[in-house]
């Protein structure tokens, strides 16, 4: 009889601590909010570059570009330079334990890279005081080394990726045998997402001044993939695969209003973050 009523007692004492036992704050996140700030490095794919003005209208065909990279810098944390980087800044809330919605800018940087030899359609007709009178022809896939002088083309303040996006968290931690997702938690996330393109380009199109204001200039889409490190619950480090598609058809030139030049290419990103997670 006592050895029985010691294994009730036991039991009943053991029920009590599991249900007493405090829920991690890392087990649900509705309600969350997240943020974080990091950097970049993009890939481009060619794209045919369509360049229109008063006496000119022409075509860069298969236009190589690049990214600008700064390396590991100071800048990315200095307030008064932040934007000289390729950055990446997003804000988000949780709807649900596994879906979270957010809104950020990619700032990328667009940058067609000179020297190179591309074949050009179209003409050029300008008047002999122009600086790009130089250059008039009519151009049929005509190889041309673009120079600095001819054509300078570069999204570099920059090609801003203003979107917002949807994405699923899963919480993979048990599979890595990893206990106490409080004090470190492994999670992988994927999303889909949409925005608009607000540059400030810096182009030099047949030598002359370049226009020198954010505008909106088209769309983009984009798909990525990631995993976060979550540490104390509430800070984390984070590395994703970004790839999409952006139409620019609206990209102003030259300091005369009507000049433009229109183009669309896929991107693939890079991205390293640190955020912060929590409940307000």
């Amino acid at each position: 009889m006592v050895v029985l009523s010691f294994c009730i007692f036991s039991q009943y004492t053991f029920a009590q601590e599991v249900a007493t036992e405090p829920e991690k704050y890392t087990a649900h996140n509705k309600g969350k909010f997240f943020i974080y700030w990091g950097g970049n490095r993009e890939s481009y794919s060619k794209s045919d570059i369509h360049f229109k003005g008063d006496g000119y209208n022409f075509t860069v065909e298969n236009a190589v570009a690049d990214d600008k990279p700064k390396g590991w810098n100071i800048d990315y944390i200095n307030p008064g330079r932040m934007t000289i980087p390729q950055t990446n800044l997003r804000i988000g809330y949780f709807i649900s334990d596994h879906y979270n919605i957010s809104i950020g800018v990619d700032h990328m940087k667009y940058v067609m890279r000179t020297g190179q030899t591309a074949n050009i359609n179209g003409t050029i007709n300008l008047p002999e005081d122009h600086p790009g009178y130089v250059y008039n022809g009519t151009y049929n896939n005509t190889p041309t080394v673009l120079t600095e002088e001819f054509l300078d083309f570069e999204h570099t303040d920059g090609l801003n990726y203003i979107n917002t996006e949807f994405s699923r968290v899963d919480d993979v931690s048990k599979y890595l045998t990893i206990n106490n997702t409080d004090v470190f938690q492994v999670n992988i996330y994927e999303g889909l997402g949409g925005g608009i393109l607000y540059p400030r380009t810096n182009a030099k199109v047949l030598g002359m001044k370049r226009n020198d204001e954010f505008h909106v200039a088209g769309f983009g889409m984009s798909a990525k993939a990631g995993i976060n490190l979550t540490f104390l619950k509430h800070f984390f480090v984070m590395g994703e695969l970004k790839g999409g598609y952006i139409d620019m058809y609206d990209v102003r030139t030259t300091h005369q209003g009507p000049d433009r030049a229109d183009h669309h290419f896929t991107f693939f990103q890079r991205i390293v973050a640190v955020g912060g997670i929590f409940r307000i």
